[in-house]
C-alpha cells in the first residue's frame, strides 16, 4: 500500500509498504500456478507440495510477487488520484529479506490535462487555385513522353537534350581508375540531370562511334568523401543515340490510359489535379493549424516523453551521419538545444492531438488503415512485400496508425477554426513553407 506521496509539478516520488505475508501469499498463488505444469522427481505432474515449491523456487516467486504487487498499489493510487502515466515507473526496492516487509519507492511522471480548447478564436488560410489548362497539356505531355519508343538513330546524328545515350564510361582522379566509376553499356537520358553537373552537356552533340572525355568536378557536398570537390576526367565510348517518338495524342492513345477519348482523358487528368491542389491546401491548413497549437495553448509536457523523443532524434541522427567518423562539421553536428525545443514541440502537439481527438470521439477504422496501407504499395515496384511488413510488423503498424488519427484530429479541428480563403497560383500550392 502507497503510504508517501512526493509531487512536484508532472513528476511524483511514491512510496510503499509490502507486507511480508502479502508477498508471501502472492508468492503462493504464483507458485501455485506454476506448480500445475511442473514435473519433478516422486511427484506426480500437478501434485508437487507446495512447502517443496517453495523450497526449489520461493525467490523467483516473491520477485514476481513484489512486482505484481507493487503495479497493483500502482495502479490503484493512479485511478483513486484520476491521473495517467507517462511511461513506465522507474522502481527503487530497499533491502528484501524472506519474511521482513519490503518498502518500494516508484518515480513516474503523469499526463498532463488538457483544458478546454477555443479553436473559433483561431484563423488559418485556405489557398484556393483556379486549374489553368495548361497544366493540363503538360500532364499529356508527361504522359507522352512516359509511353514514347526510343528509336535508334543513324551514325551521323548529333546528340540532343531529351535523347537517351548508351554509353560505355571509365572515371579517373588524376591517372588513376576510382571505384564504382565505370560502366558498359549505360542508358543516360541527356538533360535528366541524374550525372554529375555538365557530364551530360559534354555528350550532347557527339554521334554514335564518337571516343572522347568528359570532364567535371564532384561536388563538394558529394555522398562519397573521396571524391567531393575533386576534379575527374571519365573516359566515353558513345555507342548509340536514341531518339524518344512520342505517341500521336488521339482516342486510340486515350484507350491505353484507359480513357475512351482524349476528352475524357482531360478530364480525368483535371480530376486529379484538382485532387491535388484539394490535398496540398489542406495539408497547409494542418501545418498552419500545428503551428497555432504549438504557439498558443499552453501545457505541462512530462520529461520522460521529451526524453525518449530526444534520444530517438539522437539515434536517428547517429544512424544517418555514421560515416562522419567525428570529422562532421556543420549539418552534420547534433544541435541539442535546437532538438530538445523540436522534441518538445513534437510531444506537445501529439498530447494536444490525442486528447482532443480521444475527447472528440475520432476514431481510424480498419478501412483508413487499409487505404493508408493501400496508397503506400502504390509506391513500391512491389506492393505485396508492403503488405508483408505491416503484417510482420505490429510497431509499424501502430505507428501508422497514430500518423492517421493524428491528421483525422487535425482535419476535425479544421472544421472549427475560421478559414480565410486565398486565391494563389497552381506553382505556390506546392512552394515548400518558408522556415520561421
Amino acid at each position: 500500500m502507497i503510504k508517501k506521496e512526493k509531487i512536484k509539478d508532472l513528476h511524483y516520488s511514491v512510496t510503499g509498504i509490502l507486507t511480508a505475508d502479502e508477498i508471501q501469499a502472492a508468492a503462493d498463488k504464483i507458485l501455485t500456478k506454476y506448480g500445475e505444469d511442473v514435473k519433478m522427481p516422486g511427484f506426480r505432474k500437478g501434485h508437487v507440495p507446495l512447502t517443496v515449491l517453495r523450497q526449489k523456487y520461493n525467490a523467483n516467486a516473491m520477485a514476481d510477487a513484489i512486482d505484481k504487487l507493487m503495479n497493483g498499489d500502482l495502479e490503484k493510487y493512479a485511478t483513486e488520484k484520476k491521473i495517467r502515466l507517462a511511461g513506465a515507473p522507474r522502481a527503487d526496492l530497499g533491502k528484501c529479506e524472506i519474511g521482513s516487509d519490503a518498502e518500494y519507492t516508484l518515480e513516474f511522471d503523469i499526463l498532463p490535462t488538457l483544458g478546454a480548447i477555443d479553436l473559433d478564436k483561431f484563423t488559418v488560410t485556405k489557398k484556393t487555385t483556379k486549374l489553368d489548362e495548361s497544366e493540363v497539356d503538360k500532364a499529356l505531355e508527361n504522359l507522352r513522353h512516359a509511353r514514347s519508343v526510343a528509336e535508334k538513330q543513324p551514325t551521323e546524328y548529333k546528340a540532343e537534350n531529351g535523347d537517351t545515350a548508351v554509353i560505355d564510361f571509365t572515371g579517373y582522379i588524376g591517372k588513376e581508375a576510382f571505384p564504382g566509376g565505370a560502366a558498359k553499356m549505360h542508358h543516360l537520358v541527356l538533360g535528366s540531370g541524374s550525372f554529375i553537373p555538365g557530364f551530360e552537356d559534354q555528350i550532347v552533340g557527339h554521334r554514335a562511334g564518337d571516343k572522347f572525355d568528359v570532364n567535371v568536378k564532384f561536388p563538394k557536398d558529394y555522398h562519397a568523401d573521396n571524391l567531393a570537390g575533386k576534379a575527374a576526367r571519365f573516359e566515353i565510348v558513345l555507342h548509340e543515340v536514341r531518339k524518344h517518338v512520342l505517341p500521336e495524342l488521339n482516342d486510340e492513345f486515350a484507350r491505353e490510359i484507359g480513357q475512351e477519348t482524349v476528352e475524357k482523358l482531360r478530364e480525368h487528368i483535371r480530376n486529379i489535379l484538382n485532387g491535388q491542389y484539394i490535398d496540398a491546401a489542406q495539408s497547409e491548413m494542418r501545418n498552419e493549424l500545428l503551428d497555432i497549437l504549438a504557439d498558443k495553448i499552453k501545457l505541462d509536457l512530462p520529461d520522460v516523453l521529451v526524453e525518449q523523443e530526444l534520444q530517438m532524434a539522437k539515434d536517428e541522427h547517429e544512424h544517418h551521419h555514421a560515416h562522419c567518423d567525428g570529422k562532421c562539421e556543420g549539418d552534420c553536428k547534433f544541435d541539442e538545444k535546437k532538438e530538445r525545443k523540436d522534441a518538445e514541440r513534437r510531444v506537445k502537439l501529439g498530447l494536444i492531438l490525442a486528447e482532443w481527438g480521444s475527447a472528440n470521439k475520432v476514431e481510424v477504422t480498419r478501412d483508413d488503415l487499409q487505404q493508408a496501407i493501400w496508397a503506400e504499395a502504390a509506391r513500391y515496384p512491389d506492393p505485396k512485400q508492403v503488405f508483408e511488413f505491416y503484417n510482420k510488423n505490429q510497431n509499424a503498424l501502430t505507428m501508422l496508425r497514430g500518423m492517421i488519427f493524428e491528421r483525422k484530429a487535425l482535419d476535425a479541428m479544421l472544421t472549427h477554426v475560421k478559414q480565410k480563403e486565398k486565391a494563389v497560383k497552381p506553382s505556390e500550392l506546392f512552394e515548400p513553407a518558408k522556415a520561421k
